[in-house]
């Protein structure tokens, strides 16, 4: 049964994570069939724009503790959407946390609506928000970044469009959404690709320099004893030793 559901509708082609039992939580398998389905809509002429969306109340939970995605594997998903000749637009009426903040901030334009909830929750595991930070940092405000890369608060649509996570936030996220889809439709195939570098030249160069270091940061935290300690106590439902 795959991970991944599509579908389209006057060009704009539909990718909704459909993993309900881990909450869309970024496994090997769920990375890898992403991977495949945008690479294959990237070089399809009939598609002007891909949604990102996702079935059940989380958008994406992160990591999956117990299949991650190879560190290599997650960023070249990242790089996709960055890099991909047509717009990704992320459709959020649900949950995100951790990784999923990665490919959220990775995509071009991103709209939530009142159900979501956002939290980059690493730091309270024993890690940190890594190889997500390729997208993240160029894209959100820098203070707010180091609040919550170093709280794990919670926060909700209306602060992650203030804070530059999102483009928008709405009550009716699908509403939201049709001047948005109806604009790419409007836009010509070439105009899009050649917009799209201009306005992600800053997050490309931050992979081109930063992707390497920080899969390697990445591997060495999810190795260490303070992690392992926090990814069973996580597991066990109970707070880690260090919590004061």
């Amino acid at each position: 049964m795959k991970l991944v559901r599509t579908g389209r509708e006057r060009g704009i082609a539909t990718v909704r994570m459909d993993s309900q039992t881990n909450r869309n939580a970024l496994s090997a398998r769920l990375v890898a069939e992403l991977r495949e389905t945008l690479a294959r809509y990237g070089e399809d002429d009939t598609v002007r724009a891909v949604v990102l969306t996702h079935t059940g109340n989380t958008f994406c939970a992160g990591a999956d503790l117990g299949a991650p995605p190879d560190p290599e594997a997650f960023v070249a998903l990242m790089r996709e959407i960055v890099t991909l000749p047509k717009p990704v637009v992320a459709r959020v009426d649900g949950h995100v946390r951790a990784g999923g903040l990665g490919l959220l901030a990775a995509c071009d334009i991103s709209a939530a609506g009142p159900a979501s909830t956002f939290a980059l929750t690493e730091s309270r595991l024993g890690l940190a928000p890594a190889v997500i930070s390729l997208p993240l940092l160029p894209r959100t405000d820098p203070r707010a970044a180091a609040r919550y890369y170093l709280t794990g608060e919670r926060f909700d649509a209306t602060e992650a469009a203030r804070i530059s996570l999102i483009t928008l936030a709405a009550r009716d996220v699908d509403k939201a959404l049709i001047p948005v889809l109806d604009g790419l439709r409007r836009a010509s195939p070439q105009g899009l690709a050649a917009s799209k570098e201009l306005v992600t030249a800053t997050v490309r160069e931050s992979f081109d320099q930063h992707a390497e270091d920080l899969i390697a940061r990445s591997a060495a935290l999810f190795a260490s004893t303070e992690a392992r300690e926090g990814m069973t106590a996580f597991h066990e439902r109970r707070d880690p030793a260090w919590v004061l």
